[in-house]
């Protein structure tokens, strides 16, 4: 995901929801038990890890048995310092004691809760950046030390790769024409980060490289499920047994889902929005307009999804009175500037969202040369009576700036096609009229229609329409 590419916004539960799912996160909730019961007695290394000896206790304290519950207990110790619930009192003599952040996972804020939370998701992607435990046992030289250069391994691109994974993740799940919030096969995921844009058939070099790359997310997301930023489903494990040996049961090739499925949850959704804004990259949320004017709102939206313009917009209107609203959104999108006919499409779809009780504001603009046309439109299609009919030069300055919208909204799509076909075939002798109109985006709407009309002789006039408009505006 590009650096400079605009997000679209996100849709967040609320803070007190998403601070209870933090709470229940397991590791979190691990770290937060290991914190409670440190005491005077309790022992750490010289890296803040419990000692040897402490672990067995640590792992009966969290009720975790097994070969693997000395591990699973050291990591939510390293969770629990890392992200402030324990802190060192002294470093030579190893003790202990509760830290500063330990009280805000009961008496804070959800907002404390989170940033408690989002401590703790650095450790954990700082964990998954690292080589599992097989390949650093095989780095081991002579001295017992690790051997860093035979690992292949550079942590900043490590972490680099996972971010990147996980800022597709966030943009298929934001994006209107993604899954949502439902899975995404892990195999996609890979690719995204592998395969080039302009690539057609993915050569077999490439293939192995996302194959590769799709069983180290698959160990990544395995460390990153249980502190509540995904829901993961691993690699079916018969996928990677020997070739040689039998599978335990018939092998469906239809089902994708046995080569990984994962979805942010909406606290990882939070967490990885609060990473995206961290590293100076525009994340907008809905709702984060809501206590705006009228002008944020309408150049805000300007660039979302209709879904998230229209949740946006929702929102800001159930904070004000509808005729007020209404005036407020009126007044904000008046302007001759480039922005100006989306600010006002924008504005007409957020007066659909209004009452009968803002038909005053409508009326008040009814002679305003960039209002009427839109107020007389709003006014019809609710049935107002007494409703004056426009005059022919704002019906035409309301149809440049309705296709100025339209171009800057959608660029030269196939709705916009369809719409300028219907405009020209509609008013005979449409070109010799609209290039006298007096808006600041007629010539380029114009040139627009010639390059989208299909009929060669109607994109030829409005060629001509275009080249004289311009020449009226001193172009």
């Amino acid at each position: 995901m590009s650096d400079s590419s605009p997000l679209p916004p996100v849709r967040l539960h609320p803070e007190a929801e998403l601070a209870r799912d933090a709470l229940a996160a397991p590791l979190l909730s691990r770290a937060a038990r290991l914190a409670r019961w440190a005491g005077p007695d309790t022992r750490v290394g010289a890296g803040g890890e419990l000692v040897e000896e402490q672990l067995p206790a640590a792992a009966e304290v969290l009720g975790l048995t097994g070969e693997d519950a000395a591990a699973y207990a050291g990591e939510a110790w390293r969770v629990a310092v890392d992200s402030g619930l324990v802190e060192i009192v002294d470093e030579e003599e190893g003790t202990v004691a509760a830290g500063a952040d330990l009280a805000l996972l009961t008496s804070g804020s959800p907002h404390d809760v989170l940033g408690v939370w989002l401590g703790a998701l650095d450790t954990v992607l700082a964990d998954a950046s690292v080589p599992d435990l097989e390949d650093l046992v095989g780095a081991l030289d002579e001295g017992g030390e690790i051997d860093f250069s035979s690992l292949d391994w550079d942590p900043e691109a490590e972490a680099e790769f996972l971010d990147g994974v996980l800022g597709n993740l966030y943009l298929l799940t934001v994006s209107e024409e993604g899954p949502g919030e439902g899975p995404v096969p892990l195999p996609a995921l890979a690719a995204s980060m592998i395969v080039p844009d302009d690539m057609g058939e993915p050569t077999n070099d490439v293939l192995e490289q996302v194959s590769d790359a799709m069983m180290r997310l698959d160990d990544q997301f395995r460390i990153l499920e249980p502190i509540g930023l995904v829901d993961f489903r691993p690699v079916d494990e018969a996928l990677m047994a020997d070739a040689d040996e039998e599978p335990a049961a018939p092998l469906d090739e239809t089902d994708v889902s046995r080569y990984g499925m994962v979805r942010l949850t909406p606290l990882g959704l939070y967490g990885v929005r609060a990473r995206l804004l961290e590293a100076g990259m525009s994340a907008p949320a809905v709702g984060e307009l809501a206590d705006k004017g009228a002008d944020a709102l309408l150049d805000g939206t300007s660039a979302f999804p209709p879904a998230a313009a229209q949740a946006e917009t929702e929102q800001w209107l159930t904070r004000r009175e509808p005729l007020a609203a209404a005036r407020e959104l009126l007044a904000a999108a008046r302007g001759s500037d480039a922005g100006a006919p989306l600010r006002r499409l924008r504005c007409q779809q957020a007066l659909s969202l209004v009452g009968p009780e803002a038909e005053p504001a409508l009326r008040e603009v009814l002679d305003d040369a960039e209002l009427g046309g839109l107020a007389r439109v709003w006014l019809v299609e609710r049935g107002a009576a007494d409703v004056p009919p426009p005059p022919e030069s704002m019906v035409f300055w309301l149809t440049i700036d309705t296709v100025a919208a339209q171009l800057a909204a959608e660029g030269n799509s196939e709705e916009l096609r369809g719409l300028v076909e219907g405009l020209a075939a509609q008013h005979s002798g449409f070109f010799d009229t609209a290039w006298r109109v007096d808006h600041p985006a007629t010539p380029e709407v114009l040139e627009a229609m010639g390059r989208l009309h299909p009929d060669k002789k109607m994109a030829k006039e409005a060629r001509k329409a275009a080249f004289k408009a311009r020449s009226q505006q001193g172009g």
